[in-house]
């Protein structure tokens, strides 16, 4: 088994090596997904492709069973300035492999493949699938969205994120707001027009005391923070309108339809939103799977960052490789050692798992 192991660990740091190698920006990740398809086919399995997204599903699979989805994301975000290394160049120093999208997250992408392979021809407890899907750092219609609807019915997913292979057993949502606040136009000069901008404060006011009293224990409180503001023309003119944006990230004791509800109930200022559909998610610790991440002697906490569970109508766990602290840095990089111990404790968690 351990030869076994080793021989897939192998293969995976091989695979993510070729990985950095290949720019994959969203919506640019045909490249990658390739790599990914042949990779798979090289090893026995039935491949599927959808646009950028590739899956796979294991051996005896049987609908009696449930299913358990390994997915992660192929794509990265552009590298930003301040990189001392080629951000694909896959440098190897050491134990350390460093490149754009070696942590975030190509790390989880390969070990989440050699799980896959490791009990591909298995006779398991539940059906296995990977998916290795495109644009999650943009939150795009054509990634796990899309290929969700391909996928049949999922009992389980675990998601592969940095964690440091730690139990990210909730996350949170998120809303992005366009608010509009109206007025009338007047001359800065005299007494007339109502100021557009001076009604947008007093919404901005409002959403940057208010606290909502659902607090969780694990992602503490929904935050809502306005990132944008514009208006007015000119000088001497009393704009008629205001824009804003705010950023509200959403705990696991409210969806995103019933806080948007309250803040159009205490704002005047016409609130749209961008999307709802990015959920805050979570899992109990008294899931059979946390209960065995526990017992290996993992860590239970709550993760402050997006990743694609908040579209997975079904029960997930995040947990992969890395550190969320590296990602979309400059000289990003993943140890080696990690991959491999990420692969070993992902074995260890589906042995002999039973829902």
């Amino acid at each position: 088994m351990s030869v076994l192991i080793n021989q897939l660990s192998d293969d995976a740091v091989g695979l993510l090596t070729q990985l950095i190698k290949t720019p994959s920006f969203s919506r640019e990740e045909a490249g990658a997904a390739t790599l990914i398809q042949e990779f798979l086919k090289a090893r026995g399995a039935s491949v599927c492709r959808q646009q950028n997204n590739v899956w796979a599903v294991s051996g005896y699979f049987d609908e009696r069973k449930p299913t358990i989805l390994l997915n992660s994301h192929h794509d990265t975000v552009k590298p930003g300035a301040g990189w001392n290394y080629a951000p694909f160049g896959a440098v190897r120093e050491g134990d350390k492999l460093i490149g754009l999208g070696s942590n975030d997250a190509g790390a989880a992408v390969v070990s989440l493949l050699a799980t896959f392979l490791y009990f591909h021809n298995q006779r398991n407890a539940f059906n296995l699938i990977c998916a290795i899907t495109a644009e999650e750092e943009i939150s795009g219609a054509n990634g796990i969205r899309s290929a969700l609807l391909e996928l049949g019915k999922i009992d389980l997913g675990i998601v592969g994120e940095p964690t440091g292979m730690n139990l990210a057993i909730a996350e949170k949502g998120l809303i992005v707001l366009d608010g509009t606040a109206h007025g009338k136009t007047g001359h800065a000069a005299r007494d007339e027009g109502e100021n557009a901008l001076y009604k947008a404060l007093n919404d901005i006011q409002w959403l940057r005391n208010y606290q909502f009293p659902r607090v969780s224990p694990l992602l503490g409180p929904v935050k809502m923070t306005v990132t944008q503001i514009s208006a007015g023309a000119q000088h001497n003119v009393v704009p008629d309108r205001c824009h804003f944006v705010v950023d509200v990230r959403t705990n696991e004791l409210y969806d995103n339809q019933q806080v948007l509800e309250i803040i159009r109930a205490n704002v005047r200022a016409e609130i749209a939103p961008r999307s709802t559909h990015l959920n805050s998610s979570s899992i109990s610790e008294s899931h059979p799977l946390v209960r065995k991440g526990l017992a290996l002697g993992k860590r239970a906490y709550g993760s402050p960052t997006l990743s694609d569970q908040a579209v997975m109508p079904f029960l997930t766990l995040k947990m992969g490789p890395g550190e969320s602290a590296r990602s979309h840095t400059p000289d990003e990089y993943i140890l080696v050692s990690e991959i491999e111990a990420g692969i070993r404790d992902y074995i260890a968690l589906l042995t002999d798992f039973i829902f």
